[in-house]
């Protein structure tokens, strides 16, 4: 139901940074680079970490959460392999066929997490279910859903995610379960997971990245394409309206 809105929202942006791009491409450094060690095992179990979350959800009736940590420990037990194996080498390979002498190990990866940024989701999901406790979320979604409508609360709905962040506010909507058709929670769901996107704050992956690439990408760096990106979000939201009305 929501392919095509979500390919609109892609497309519109895209098609806009298209023409800043400059032609060509980089020049290499020349070198052959050779995957390491365990590489194509690693992508197999990422496949099967999404797998294991879903069907422990869909089969079993679990949190998704132990299904995703259920894939960590797929990765720590072959860490713990690749680890023993690290300064083993098959005849005929070198550091450069390695790609890097050092053993592969998960900790270290995982440790290269910024602790902010998870205090920052952690204190952000704490506080919405504060909000709920007292009751301060019954009275948002009696004012925004009952006095704006449906249609208008999920797109500030979705604005909203750009700065709060869309984990949370999805969390706080589903907390009020307001009364809404098919559609309306097709939209939310649309809105939510792609408004965020306005704003490198607004989603998990844009709060992580600017942590991992000090520099390289920054809030104001993705501020001056939130244009292009806000007019992907409209195109959205008219195609999921046009081409799903039946279920609204």
């Amino acid at each position: 139901m929501l392919f095509v809105p979500s390919v609109i929202n892609w497309l519109v942006p895209a098609a806009a940074m298209h023409f800043a791009v400059a032609k060509g491409s980089p020049a290499g450094g020349g070198k052959m680079v050779h995957m390491k060690p365990g590489g194509r095992t690693i992508i197999v179990l990422f496949l099967l970490t999404i797998v294991t979350a879903v069907s422990f959800h869909n089969f079993l009736h679990l949190p998704p959460v132990l299904g995703m940590l259920t894939g960590l420990s797929y990765l720590k037990i072959f860490g713990y392999f690749l680890k023993r194996s690290g300064t083993h080498r098959r005849q005929g390979e070198d550091d450069e066929d390695l790609g890097s002498p050092v053993p592969f190990d998960v900790f270290r990866n995982i440790a290269r997490a910024e602790w902010d940024t998870l205090f920052f989701f952690y204190g952000v999901v704490l506080c919405v279910g504060g909000l709920g406790f007292i009751g301060y979320l019954n009275l948002v979604s009696q004012t925004i859903y009952t006095g704006w409508g449906a249609t208008n609360a999920n797109i500030a709905v979705g604005i909203l995610s750009a700065v709060v962040d869309n984990i949370p506010v999805m969390f706080a909507v589903l907390s009020m379960m307001p009364d809404m058709s098919v559609g309306q929670w097709m939209l939310v769901t649309m809105t939510a997971g792609v408004g965020g996107s306005l704003l490198s704050i607004g989603s998990a992956a844009g709060v992580a990245l600017m942590g991992q690439s000090r520099g390289m990408y920054t809030f104001f760096g993705h501020l001056k394409w939130t244009p292009a990106i806000a007019a992907g979000y409209a195109a959205s939201i008219g195609a999921h309206m046009l081409i799903n009305r039946a279920v609204f």
